[in-house]
């Protein structure tokens, strides 16, 4: 019961944080160097690990449809399945897991070691608002640039797919384009890309969240790092559950 009432109250300062946070966006002014630097911490300093994600899943995604399609003469249909497996799902899914591993750690241990020395309540003594200052570049930056990964990712996902089907599987090449283009749609894609912005949004405020909070001491900035990056990683797989059955009726 006690934990059930701490997770209630975790979820209401949650809550809280979120709407600070959208009334600082839409009422304070944004420092863009901030938001340039996080860009660049979140987006392009994450481009590697995202490519050899969604590269391997692409790759064993087409080698193991291959070898059940095989079984009923399915061998061109190949392809179809890897395209709308990694634009709806895999894509958007994996991207967020694996910038929650890398960029939600960085930013909890972070705003968690800065909460530790007292930098925190520095801030707030010079008149400087944490949230705008800490938390918006942050939150604003890892929206922007899951998409994007997760657009690269669905690509290099699909031409590895294609590669691993042609190259390797011997899957006639013209016939396996035709049918990804046949039942591949761009509701997909943009629910893939819906995703990718609302768990940019869940990794960003979970770990921020988790970092600002932290408690005093190095154990405290290891708990709310190792918290942060599995609540965003259960929170990820959680509602992409609930925004498959929603968008899929929405872009239907």
């Amino acid at each position: 019961m006690k934990r059930m009432v701490e997770s209630i109250e975790t979820l209401g300062r949650m809550a809280v944080l979120l709407a600070e946070v959208l009334r600082s966006l839409f009422t304070q002014k944004k420092d863009w160097r901030d938001l340039v630097y996080q860009l660049h911490f979140v987006g392009v300093r994450s481009q590697s690990v995202v490519l050899v994600t969604g590269a391997f899943t692409g790759m064993v995604l087409c080698a193991q449809t291959f070898f059940q399609f095989h079984k009923v003469k399915m061998d061109t249909a190949t392809l179809a399945v890897v395209s709308v497996s990694m634009s709806s799902e895999l894509g958007p899914v994996l991207t967020g897991l694996m910038v929650a591993g890398r960029v939600g750690a960085a930013m909890a241990a972070e705003l968690g070691t800065m909460r530790v020395t007292e930098q925190i309540d520095a801030l707030r003594t010079l008149a400087t608002h944490p949230i705008d200052y800490l938390i918006v570049p942050r939150l604003l930056a890892t929206v922007i640039a899951l998409p994007l990964l997760t657009a690269e990712a669905i690509a290099v996902g699909i031409g590895a797919g294609y590669f691993v089907g042609v190259a390797l599987l011997d899957i006639d090449a013209a016939y396996a384009w035709a049918n990804m283009l046949r039942y591949s749609t761009a509701a997909d894609v943009i629910m893939g890309i819906i995703k990718a912005v609302i768990f940019g949004g869940i990794v960003a405020l979970v770990s921020c969240f988790k970092g600002i909070n932290c408690r005093e001491g190095a154990e405290g900035v290891g708990k709310a790092t190792t918290e942060a990056v599995v609540l965003s990683s259960i929170a990820i797989l959680i509602s992409n559950f609930f925004l498959t059955l929603l968008l899929t009726r929405l872009l239907a």
